[in-house]
C-alpha cells in the first residue's frame, strides 16, 4: 500500500455508486423516467433506452452507460435527438423530477459509517455529476445532510467529472491541501477528478465498473466505502 503524505483527513464522495448502490437504485429510475417520457410505449422507451445504455428488457445498465458517470444534461443531450415532441428544458426538467423522488439503497448503514468518519475527525463532502436539487434531497432522505461540510452537483458553479473543479472547490471548502484528500468512487471520472486534483483515489466495486476498471485511476480498489477506515489505518 503506498504511503501517503500529508495524512489522509478529507474524503470526497462521489454520490451514486459509492454512497448508494448504483443498479439497485437506478435501474428503477431509468424504467419509470422512460415509460413517463413516452407516455407508457414500452417499445420506444426501449429504443430511447438503447440510446443511453439501458436495456429495458432486462432492466439493466450496458458497463458504458451514458447514466454510469454523465450529467443529467449529457444524457438529455443524448435523447433529445430521438424525442422530437419534448424542448430540451422540459426532458431535463422531468429527468430531475424522476431522479428527486428515486428511493435510494445504502452501501452500508451510511449514518453510523459518517458518524464513526466524523468521530475520527475527517471533514467530509460529495461531489456528483447529479444535479444538485436531487443530491440534496437524496442525502437528507438517507439523513445524512448534515454530515457533510459540502455538496457539489454538476450545476452548482464548479464543472462536472472527469474534470477537477469540484474536488478543488471542497478542498477549499474545508482549508485542507488536495493531497491530505481522499477522492472515492465507482467509475473512472471521479478518480481521474481526483488524481488531476492531486488526492488519493479510492475506487469502490458498488457501481457498474469492475476492478479492471478502476484499478488503473485509484490508489486502492475496495468492495465498498465500510472498507476505508480499515485501509487508512492499515
Amino acid at each position: 500500500m503506498p504511503v501517503f503524505a500529508p495524512p489522509v483527513t478529507g474524503l470526497l464522495f462521489d454520490k451514486d455508486g459509492t454512497l448508494f448502490e448504483f443498479a439497485a437504485t437506478w435501474e428503477g429510475w431509468a424504467e419509470s423516467f422512460l415509460l413517463r417520457a413516452t407516455g407508457n410505449d414500452r417499445e420506444r422507451a426501449g429504443v430511447i433506452g438503447g440510446h443511453i445504455g439501458f436495456d429495458l428488457t432486462n432492466r439493466s445498465f450496458h458497463p458504458d452507460s451514458l447514466v454510469i458517470a454523465n450529467t443529467p444534461a449529457e444524457i438529455a443531450e443524448a435523447m433529445i435527438p430521438h424525442m422530437p415532441e419534448l424542448a430540451y428544458d422540459a426532458l431535463l426538467d422531468m429527468m430531475n423530477d424522476e431522479a428527486e423522488g428515486v428511493i435510494q439503497i445504502e452501501a452500508v448503514p451510511l449514518v453510523a459509517f459518517l458518524d464513526g468518519l466524523r468521530g475520527d475527525g475527517f471533514r467530509l463532502g460529495v461531489a456528483t455529476n447529479d444535479a444538485q436539487i436531487p443530491a440534496l434531497a437524496h442525502l437528507k432522505a438517507a439523513g445524512i445532510r448534515d454530515h457533510f461540510d459540502f455538496v457539489a452537483g454538476f450545476d452548482s458553479g464548479y464543472g462536472a467529472k472527469p474534470g477537477p473543479g469540484q474536488m478543488l472547490a471542497f478542498a477549499r471548502a474545508v482549508d485542507i491541501d488536495p493531497g491530505a484528500i481522499a477522492m472515492v468512487g465507482d467509475s473512472a471520472h471521479d478518480l481521474i477528478a481526483g488524481r488531476a486534483a492531486g488526492m488519493v483515489t479510492i475506487g469502490v466495486l458498488t457501481g457498474i465498473a469492475g476492478q479492471a476498471d478502476l484499478a488503473p485511476h485509484a490508489d486502492v480498489v475496495l468492495p465498498d466505502i465500510g472498507h476505508i477506515p480499515a485501509w487508512l489505518t492499515a
